[in-house]
């Protein structure tokens, strides 16, 4: 390809990046390109940069080619600029959440060294062994669904535990695709590393298993944690939830919905409480409710047809159960909603509604951090906003798991 055509393409992938094009019909299109040149921003601006060193070197210039690469360069590097910016925002949503002084809860307080960019991890981004963390395949947590009802534990490699927190990880991808060992990973292995039990788990998927299959499932796999997690370490009495998408839907009505019995067929007595939740870029209105045309369209087109199988106007209540934002109540868990502001496929009004309905009823915590330019997606591998969002879940975490314990206790304040 030539050099001109290159940086023709370069420019117009960057602008997408910055300025994703709106609208529901071309949200399929636009999310890709716009969320892999967003979180490869500083390997695509290393590349531009190289690319137009070499040109310019060269014995014919095309001075259309180097305009738009320094263009490109200049897009790339707000991009990056950006991403470098979640820190300071998530950090500043957990202080507005939780109060200044949430830090005297932790452990440790984090150290420069500690929020900085690990620019050498950032370098092979799609590398993501962590021989430090053992991870346990395919264990079955409902031998009636096959490969969809099998999980993975991760562990510290060199770490015996016991009555370690737990974080449930629970995939996205439409609630039609996706397995348990492709989304979370990063935010898995910091946490095994900490001395945490994660689980990441399948469920059964749309089409073929239509909706409430997937929410009863991932509630299945809730109650195989209380009665099994103990054996791998873990404390049953403390689950943290989360995932992203699809996952972040069913993380947060899982939490919102413990002890619905027609959800639970068959382990209906089992508690399938969470302590807390940390959903990331969810779908929090599947039935419209909240008048976001985005919303609407896929409630139309996608979820009834395609997840649910049914119609809206021929059973609305479906729908309106299925959708967290109308499960809230007194009685939520703490949460941490983590939404990308430039979010192509989960329209980030529903977060923000969703968040807002939060406040106004829950009696607990509610953290939540917009991430500036942040696309669908942003956390499934390692890159400069995913790594700060997992150091900020990371505080929250500990935050809420050291005041749990605390108040085992009877010494945390109210």
């Amino acid at each position: 390809m030539a050099f001109l055509r290159r940086q023709v393409v370069t420019a117009a992938l960057t602008a997408n990046a910055v300025r994703p094009l709106p609208g529901y019909r071309t949200s399929l299109a636009t999310f890709f390109p716009s969320w892999l040149v967003g979180e490869l921003a500083p390997h695509v601006l290393a590349v531009t940069v190289a690319d137009a060193a070499a040109h310019a070197t060269g014995r014919r210039r095309d001075t259309r080619g180097l305009a738009l690469a320094a263009a490109s360069s200049l897009g790339l590097a707000f991009l990056v600029a950006q991403s470098r910016r979640v820190r300071e925002v998530a950090e500043e949503s957990l202080v507005e959440a939780l109060g200044a002084d949430y830090a005297d809860d932790l452990e440790d307080r984090p150290t420069p060294a500690d929020l900085a960019v690990p620019w050498r991890r950032l370098a092979y981004p799609f590398r993501m062994r962590e021989p430090r963390v053992h991870v346990e395949r395919d264990i079955v947590y409902d031998d009636a669904l096959g490969r969809r009802g099998m999980l993975d534990v991760y562990r510290p490699a060199d770490t015996p535990l016991e009555g370690a927190p737990v974080l449930l990880q629970v995939h996205g991808g439409g609630w039609t695709i996706g397995r348990k060992d492709q989304q979370g990973i990063p935010l898995m292995h910091h946490l095994a590393l900490k001395g945490w039990v994660c689980v990441a788990v399948n469920y059964r998927l749309a089409p073929r298993d239509l909706w409430p299959a997937q929410i009863e499932d991932v509630k299945k796999s809730i109650a195989w944690v209380r009665e099994h997690i103990g054996a791998y370490g873990g404390d049953p009495g403390y689950i943290a939830i989360t995932g992203g998408s699809a996952g972040g839907h069913l993380a947060a009505l899982a939490a919102l919905t413990p002890h619905r019995r027609e959800w639970q067929p068959g382990f209906e007595d089992a508690d399938t409480s969470v302590q807390v939740a940390v959903p990331h870029y969810g779908i929090y209105d599947v039935a419209g409710s909240t008048g976001v045309r985005a919303t609407e369209l896929m409630r139309d087109h996608f979820l009834g047809p395609r997840v649910l199988g049914r119609r809206w106007e021929e059973d609305p209540e479906v729908f309106e159960y299925a959708s967290p934002i109308l499960q809230i109540s007194d009685e939520a868990p703490d949460m941490f909603v983590l939404h990308g502001r430039h979010d192509s496929l989960a329209p980030v009004e529903q977060a923000r509604l969703f968040v807002e309905r939060l406040r106004r009823t829950s009696r607990r915590s509610v953290v939540y951090a917009e991430l500036p330019g942040a696309q669908h997606a942003f956390d499934v591998f390692p890159s400069i906003r995913s790594q700060h969002v997992v150091r900020a879940i990371d505080r929250y975490l500990h935050w809420h798991w050291n005041r749990h314990r605390a108040q085992a206790r009877g010494g945390v304040r109210a």
